[in-house]
């Protein structure tokens, strides 16, 4: 039970679900918290890591099955601060990269619960490189661009422009973007990217799971498909795919399938 009128809420990244990529603060953290708030992305290995004591709730969030509604989650987390010294909000990847950490923070702010926000890796960085694949790589150009597939791609006002990243980046790097798979590449075609673009998958990366396909685009949604990848996956657009070194992934994917031709 805190002693003080209101605990701390601390913003975790889990990083990508290898319990090895936890940062040192984020060990601590989940050492010392009395209260873990966590995702479905987050590994029971990273969960057991809390004290016995510790209060666990679970608001994971997959497509079409939401267990707990975003203000929902807001609220909990206030809740918890009224009983609790150290609140951990721990969310796969970093909390701040597509995770709707800042919604989080801006709301424990209003009502007045103190926030501190701990950075974890990000899967669209350790996703790739746990196959190898640079995710920037000085031939392949300069720059990339991380980006949501999760939007309906046909909305009247899509937040994503498809058609102008296809002209404006040389690397995409998209989260939560295997439903939408197949509008999201016709849109990148008819951007100007040429159908030999080189492309990737790598579904559950740095866990047991992990699997990795290459392809080239105009071949993608349909190779994605016919080999049953599943989310959580992240996918990689552009020449960063043809830089890949395999012999520097920290193990081999459980399937890896060639660049079709």
């Amino acid at each position: 039970m805190s002693s003080n009128p209101i605990g701390t809420v601390f913003l975790v990244g889990a990083g990508p679900g290898d319990p090895d990529l936890l940062t040192v603060k984020a060990f601590r953290l989940l050492q010392t918290c009395d209260a873990v708030v966590y995702d479905s992305l987050v590994p029971n290995e990273i969960i057991d890591l809390v004290k016995p004591s510790c209060e666990r709730k679970f608001v994971g969030k997959r497509r079409g099955h939401h267990s707990s509604p975003q203000m929902k989650t807001n609220s909990l987390l206030v809740e918890l601060a009224k009983r609790h010294d150290t609140v951990v909000r721990l969310k796969g990847g970093d909390p701040f990269l597509f995770g709707r950490g800042g919604e989080e923070a801006a709301h424990l702010v209003r009502h007045g619960v103190p926030v501190q926000v701990v950075p974890g890796i990000s899967a669209g960085i350790a996703a790739p490189a746990y196959v190898g694949i640079p995710v920037t790589h000085r031939l392949a150009g300069s720059s990339v661009t991380f980006v949501t597939g999760h939007e309906k791609v046909d909305q009247g006002r899509p937040g994503v422009d498809w058609e102008a990243l296809a002209k404006s980046s040389d690397g995409l790097v998209i989260f939560m973007g295997l439903h939408n798979l197949r509008q999201i590449v016709d849109k990148l075609l008819a951007g100007g990217l040429s159908s030999s673009t080189p492309a990737a998958i790598v579904q559950q990366g740095t866990v047991t799971g992990q699997r990795f396909m290459k392809t080239r685009l105009d071949h993608f949604a349909d190779d994605v498909k016919e080999q049953k990848f599943q989310s959580p996956s992240i996918i990689l657009i552009g020449d960063l795919v043809t830089y890949q070194v395999e012999s520097c992934a920290p193990f081999p994917a459980d399937v890896t399938m060639p660049i079709s031709n």
